[in-house]
């Protein structure tokens, strides 16, 4: 088995051992599933836009982006979107859809036990 490289970003490595505390803790598999998606190479991981949002959850829903959230596309659901990283024009998107954008450590916070939770990638 190769040994995991560690992440240069001190945040990013701080909220990995935050999430895979979480899920322990909760027993939450979602946000240990998250904490191994972050832990992946940079270009293992795929930003996803806001169209995609649109397609795959439904309206009212709680989604997780293991990553960044970018713009592209249109948002008519209302959604709450937790992700590591949000473009602008992309906060702007979910908030005029009437949805709302927290951190995923404000996610952890508010679903600690990761129930309602939907993992997007």
């Amino acid at each position: 088995m190769a040994a995991r490289r560690r992440k240069g970003n001190p945040e990013l490595a701080r909220l990995v051992a935050e999430l895979k505390k979480a899920a322990r803790t909760h027993t939450a598999p979602v946000w240990a599933a998250v904490a191994d998606r972050l832990e992946r190479p940079r270009h293992q991981v795929v930003p996803l836009n806001v169209g995609q949002l649109e397609r795959l959850a439904e309206a009212g829903e709680t989604v997780v982006v293991p990553g960044k959230l970018l713009a592209d596309g249109r948002l008519a659901k209302r959604l709450t979107v937790g992700a590591f990283g949000f473009s602008a024009e992309a906060r702007e998107k979910v908030h005029a859809a009437g949805g709302a954008t927290l951190s995923l450590q404000e996610l952890v916070k508010t679903h600690p036990d990761g129930a309602g939770v939907r993992l997007v990638a």
